[in-house]
Formats: structure tokens, C-alpha cells, sequence
């Protein structure tokens, strides 16, 4: 009786997992938050989108030894579709969103609970802190602590302490979060800072960053899949901005507007000037900009990589000039993804309009609008 009168003195805690084909990874993530000292920890349900490579047995078979684990299904294939299902079928408190692809501190629920109680926001998180195993990984998490890889974010910097706009994963009230609806499936995959606009209508500010919770992520490990990854951020970042224009989200805009200008800039050159010099000159400055860039991240961290950054083999750590190559690629290759990915939504959501505009609706062929499940599995981390 003593027991059970301390447990229910803590808030409950359900904790929602998306997952697609993260069988390497699911079973250390659930096995983590079950070892977690919180006293009223009362369930991890699964959301999965029809995995092939033998999640769902795994969760199957680790919820055989702990009733507390859940697989539900997730017809829609998308994160926002599966947290969806997970809110709804959730019976906590506080709802605490994570992902199948990082790691979390022994002490990650509690941080969670404490900071979300404290600072009396609606959703509290910790920085995004990226760490790697392969030296394209590294690149990436090197990248991330530029401006040019961040675009100045609070949830980037493991030092910051308080309110921001949005926030890496959540730790929500249930109940604001389903009077707001959840998340927006067609807001994929920027459903979380979509979300996030919406709680500070409920209340603001209501997001808050706290450098006492600490997650590591795992990003992209191939320069395609990061490619694939930023063009759905910038579709979504599009939706978003349709959706809340009212919000003036400039971040989210920036790599639009900066790749536009620089398009234009090259336009002038190469046909209305004639300049092909100075059109090579521009791209070239890129290049050698992007490169610097990187040159000083990974001269600014070089004596943390190892310790904050590095999780591979200590044989297989890259060299400072293959981080550096690496660290480059990626500054240039998110904001052109984004740039394009944000580009293709708004051509398809005013295709119409241009038609009729442009055209009067004539020859051009018709686009199909995609549905949510456009994205597929695309957007899972």
C-alpha cells in the first residue's frame, strides 16, 4: 500500500515509439526506458508501419516478459499517423514521444517529468545532441553545430536553458496535446514543430528546452538518404508555413530564400549579362565558402570529437580532412534538399493557380496532389 501510494505520487508516463525497420535499435531503446528509476512508468507502446525486418517479433517477444510494452499498427506509415494511435490508446499523464534512432541518459523520464512540472510549459525537451559511428555521420554532426547546418536553433545547442519555438522529441501533458487534435499527418515530417505552433495557442510560451535532458541522435549515414531527408523537411516546412502564416517562422524559410537569391544571381550572369566567368566564380566562392566553414567547425571541436561526437571504432575514426570533406557535403547538400523539397510543395499546392495564370489551363498536364502516405516511411529518423 506504501508502494503503490508513492508510485501514484509521480505523474504517469506513457512513452510512444514510431517505428519502420529499426530492428537493430528497438529492443536497447525499450530496454532503456524500462530500466529508468521512474516510479510510474506505465507503458512504451510501439507504433509500427508494417516493419519487414522483425520488429514487430521483437517487441512481440520483449512484451511477453513486460506487460507495460505495446505493438499497436500504424496504417497510415507515418510518424505523425503512429504518435496519432499511440495518444489516443495512451492512458498517462504525460505523453513522452522518442525515436528509435538514439539514445537516451539513465535518467532521460525523470529530467523529462521534473523539467515539464518546473518550468510549467506544455512540452519540454533536451538538445538534439548528434553523434556518429560512420564518417559520413560525423560529417553530418559536425555540420550540425554551424549556423549554415542549424540555421541557429535552439534545440541544437546542448547549453541552452529555455523557451524556444520547438523543441527534439517532446515530453507532453496529455491532455492539451489531445485538446489541440495531435499531430498533423500532412504536416509530415515537420509534424513536431507544427505542433509546437500550435500548443503556444493554448498557452505561450509553451515549449521549453532544458540542457538536464540529454538524447543522442543518430543521423543519416549515407549523403542520399540525408538528401531524401531534406527534401521532406522542406516540404513540410512549406505546409507548415501555409498552414500558420500568421507565425512568421523565418528559420524554416531561410534556405528558400537563400538558394533563390543565389538562382537568381546566376540567372542574371549567365543570361542576361552573358558573364559565364562570373557564374563559375559564384558557384566556386560556394564551394570554398562551404569548405571553411567546415574547416573551422571541425577545428573548433576537434579536441571533443572523439569524446562527444565519436561512437564507432576507435580503428575506423575518420581523419580531420575526410570529417572536413564530409562536414562540407553536407553544409551545401541540406539547404539545396530543402530548397528543392520546399520548392516542389509549393509548385504542387498552387499548380492549379498557376495554370490558370500562366497558361488559362491549357496543355499542361495535371499533378496529383500526393496524400499523406506520399511520404511513406521516408520520414522516419
Amino acid at each position: 500500500m506504501i508502494i503503490s501510494s508513492y508510485k501514484n505520487s509521480f505523474p504517469s508516463v506513457s512513452v510512444a515509439i514510431p517505428t519502420y525497420n529499426e530492428a537493430n535499435h528497438i529492443a536497447k531503446v525499450i530496454q532503456g526506458f524500462l530500466h529508468s528509476k521512474y516510479p510510474n512508468l506505465l507503458e512504451i507502446i510501439v507504433a509500427d508501419g508494417g516493419s519487414t525486418d522483425g520488429t514487430q517479433k521483437i517487441v512481440i517477444n520483449l512484451s511477453f516478459e513486460d506487460a507495460r510494452i505495446k505493438l499497436i499498427k500504424n496504417p497510415l506509415k507515418i510518424q505523425a499517423g503512429g504518435l496519432n494511435i499511440a495518444l489516443e490508446k495512451s492512458q498517462g499523464d504525460i505523453f513522452l514521444r522518442a525515436d528509435a534512432h538514439a539514445e537516451y541518459a539513465p535518467d532521460y523520464i525523470e529530467r523529462c517529468v521534473e523539467v515539464l512540472q518546473q518550468s510549467q510549459a506544455l512540452n519540454v525537451g533536451g538538445a538534439q545532441r548528434f553523434v556518429a559511428t560512420t564518417p559520413f555521420q560525423a560529417g553530418i554532426a559536425l555540420a550540425s553545430k554551424s549556423f549554415f547546418g542549424s540555421g541557429g536553433a535552439k534545440y541544437r545547442n546542448p547549453n541552452y536553458n529555455g523557451f524556444s519555438d520547438t523543441v527534439f522529441l517532446g515530453c507532453f501533458w496529455r491532455k492539451p496535446l489531445l485538446k489541440i487534435g495531435g499531430y498533423c499527418p500532412k504536416s509530415c515530417p515537420n509534424e513536431d514543430a507544427e505542433l509546437n505552433l500550435r500548443l503556444t495557442t493554448v498557452k505561450s510560451p509553451a515549449i521549453y528546452i532544458s540542457s538536464q535532458i540529454k538524447v543522442w541522435y543518430f543521423p543519416r549515414k549515407t549523403w542520399k538518404y540525408l538528401s531524401i531527408q531534406y527534401l521532406q523537411y522542406g516540404r513540410g516546412r512549406y505546409l507548415t508555413t501555409t498552414k500558420h502564416p500568421y507565425k512568421l517562422q523565418l528559420r524554416g524559410r531561410l534556405p528558400f530564400i537563400g538558394v533563390s537569391l543565389l538562382l537568381l544571381l546566376v540567372t542574371y550572369n549567365f543570361f542576361i549579362a552573358y558573364n559565364i566567368i562570373s557564374c563559375y566564380q559564384i558557384l566556386s566562392s560556394l564551394f570554398i565558402l562551404a569548405f571553411l566553414e567546415s574547416l573551422r567547425i571541425n577545428y573548433q571541436y576537434r579536441a571533443i570529437f572523439t569524446k562527444n561526437i565519436w561512437r564507432g571504432n576507435s580503428a575506423s575514426k575518420p581523419s580531420f580532412i575526410k570529417r572536413c570533406l564530409y562536414c562540407s557535403i553536407t553544409l551545401l547538400t541540406m539547404p539545396l534538399a530543402h530548397f528543392c523539397g520546399y520548392s516542389y510543395q509549393l509548385l504542387l499546392t498552387n499548380w492549379k493557380r498557376l495554370q490558370k495564370i500562366l497558361f488559362k489551363n491549357s496543355f499542361l498536364p495535371k499533378i496529383k496532389p500526393n496524400s499523406p502516405k506520399s511520404s511513406a516511411i521516408s520520414d522516419y529518423r
